[in-house]
């Protein structure tokens, strides 16, 4: 099969002459041309053209192996083996997802003997390439679409198993038409998202099982599928604490200021900030020593004057740069509104603080009440002064902070860190995996 997948292509282009006409072999050949010469994704279509009485990459593949009578195997490739391989192909557009969901879930399985391999979903010949010799697939954060299709009827022919993972309720529509920070949005992008809901669901139940990052996803997604739903929680990778030492050990001491970090990885996130600019601003004019640093996207339009005397601002950035940047904050604020989509929110950004020993302040939304152990790790902001009581707590002499962030950095390493603890990944998911 995998010398099948792999010969050359003048070889493949005969084949297809022969099979399908000298016709469609060159409109294939030449879309082949057009996607190296352009560098667009495998996989994807050039502008105007149309899946019309076209085939797929496994098309030619398949045929030969029906036709040869050996279409259909009874044991995956690698299980014959004795290894367990798993195969995971995902959206892996968002560096903090592709980090926290894919590559950081390579390293764990990588310390007990099972290997990830991992692709994006456009990148259609390595998809193929990776489903060959593993045992597992995982589909990660994808609707369902013509590739995707592919994939899941190769992977049953080769008798894996599914499993579909998702850390953000993107197959809910009543998580979208609730959620706060659809307001920052246009109108049609909105409509946008919740028209995409349900293809975020049709693969997911296509799936043996799922996985996700909280239990309040777990909770929602229970509500929408029969599947069973377990839980793996983000954690600390080697890099993510390794990065993080070093940026403890550069970082400059503020003296006699204090700075509160609010970071936005994404769009949109003006709207968690508003929710607590009232609280802020009191806390900055009680001291001109205080500071606000806002990493990454912000909306400077939504920002008030009197916060922006006071406010410094770092672009977007990789992740050491953002660490790098955190580790100059005495504390970090994380405000979330309660509503459905945020319920299913991991506490990434406590995992990153904690990374570079700076404590946090977070909502008793999603999962920040199970990831910070309030008044050791951090503090958890609950009713209307919140906000401004775990302010003036934590800026009540450096050492507070200080100290709080250094007790972060040891649960960190302690219990955030990868491993195959029941309290970061089902059981039942690990045996799935090793069974």
């Amino acid at each position: 099969m995998i010398n099948r997948l792999r010969m050359p292509l003048f070889t493949r282009f005969v084949h297809m002459a022969r099979k399908e006409g000298m016709r469609a072999a060159l409109r294939r050949a030449r879309d082949y041309m057009l996607r190296r010469l352009t560098r667009r994704a495998p996989g994807t279509l050039s502008p105007g053209a149309s899946n019309s009485g076209q085939g797929h990459y496994l098309s030619g593949a398949w045929q030969m192996l029906a036709q040869a009578d050996a279409f259909h195997v009874t044991t995956a490739p690698a299980t014959l083996q004795k290894q367990r391989k798993i195969a995971l192909i995902g959206d892996l557009n968002l560096p903090q997802c592709r980090k926290y969901r894919v590559e950081q879930l390579a390293e764990l399985w990588g310390a007990h003997d099972v290997e990830l391999a991992f692709a994006h979903y456009q990148d259609v010949p390595r998809c193929i390439a990776i489903l060959q010799d593993a045992t597992h697939l995982i589909c990660y954060r994808l609707p369902a679409c013509r590739d995707v299709s592919v994939y899941l009827y190769e992977a049953r022919r080769l008798r894996l198993s599914v499993l579909y993972d998702i850390d953000d309720p993107l197959f809910s529509v009543s998580a979208y038409e609730t959620y706060g920070n659809m307001a920052a949005l246009p109108p049609a992008t909105r409509a946008h998202f919740v028209a995409e809901a349900p293809r975020y669901l049709d693969l997911m139940n296509t799936a043996d099982a799922v996985s996700v990052s909280t239990p309040g996803l777990a909770a929602h997604a229970r509500q929408l599928t029969q599947r069973p739903v377990y839980l793996r929680r983000n954690f600390a990778d080697r890099a993510m604490l390794e990065t993080g030492a070093q940026a403890m050990r550069v970082a400059p001491c503020n003296g006699d200021m204090f700075r509160v970090a609010f970071a936005s990885g994404s769009q949109g996130h003006e709207a968690d900030f508003t929710g607590i600019a009232d609280q802020v601003l009191a806390f900055l004019q009680g001291d001109p020593r205080r500071r606000l640093m806002i990493l990454g996207h912000f909306n400077k339009a939504h920002l008030a004057p009197d916060i922006a005397k006071q406010t410094e601002f770092a672009p977007f950035t990789g992740y050491d740069g953002y660490l790098k940047a955190l580790a100059l904050a005495d504390c970090a604020i994380m405000p979330l509104g309660d509503d459905l989509f945020n319920r299913c929110k991991s506490a990434v950004r406590a995992l990153d603080a904690a990374a570079v020993g700076v404590p946090v302040i977070a909502p008793v939304v999603g999962d920040f009440p199970h990831v910070v152990r309030d008044g050791q790790t951090g503090l958890l902001a609950d009713g209307p002064t919140g906000w401004s009581t775990a302010l003036s707590e934590l800026s009540q002499g450096q050492g507070t902070a200080h100290a709080m962030g250094q007790r972060a950095r040891h649960d960190l390493e302690r219990r955030w860190s990868a491993q195959l603890a029941p309290h970061l990944i089902d059981p039942e998911l690990v045996e799935w995996v090793t069974a």
